[in-house]
């Protein structure tokens, strides 16, 4: 009896300790390396399966995941959004962005040669976010060799095209932050 009390210390006494120590470890140790960095990384290349797919992209089942909870919590209210310029947005605005509506003057091709109105409808796809601006907070853990960053904030952009095809550049959406120091109060 005495031999399976003594195993069993001598097995789960290293184990509390080495859990306990790691964590005491990292967080006394932590150095903010930057309390404020922005980036934009792609997680669907615009630009096809060119080279290694992972270099630009997310795995699709991921990626739509990330895409969808980002607008649940936007469309939903449950995070607040904000435009490029920290400005509150409703939900109905957020709801709108990406979406375009146009008034095009059309002729007829047919005698009398009649001008008319043509209404063009464009919806936003959630599959046309392929990027993702971060903001983050970057720490450094001398000791134990190891970096943490922070999500405080997120921007979904959507890619833009050319009429012919060609990338045009990216449009940010909205921005969602998860810190209460964002957005910074200026």
């Amino acid at each position: 009896m005495n031999n399976k009390i003594l195993i069993l210390v001598s097995v789960l006494l290293p184990a509390i300790m080495l859990c306990s120590c790691g964590g005491e470890k990292k967080s006394d140790n932590k150095t903010v390396l930057t309390e404020r960095i922005q980036y934009p990384v792609f997680i669907k290349s615009p630009y096809g399966d060119e080279g290694d797919w992972w270099k630009e992209n997310m795995e699709g089942a991921k990626r739509e995941k990330l895409v969808n909870w980002i607008f649940e919590m936007a469309y939903s209210g449950k995070i607040k959004a904000y435009d490029y310029d920290n400005k509150p947005l409703t939900v109905s605005e957020v709801k709108a962005i990406g979406n375009r509506r146009d008034t095009v003057r059309l002729t007829r091709p047919n005698p009398p040669y009649d001008e008319y109105d043509s209404v063009i409808v464009e919806n936003f796809d959630r599959r046309d976010v392929h990027r993702i601006t971060f903001l983050e907070e970057w720490y450094l853990d001398e000791k134990a060799l190891t970096f943490e960053k922070k999500v405080v904030g997120l921007c979904p952009a959507i890619t833009m095209y050319t009429d012919s095809s060609e990338v045009k550049g990216y449009k940010p959406m909205f921005w969602l932050y998860f810190d209460d120091k964002y957005p910074v109060k200026e």
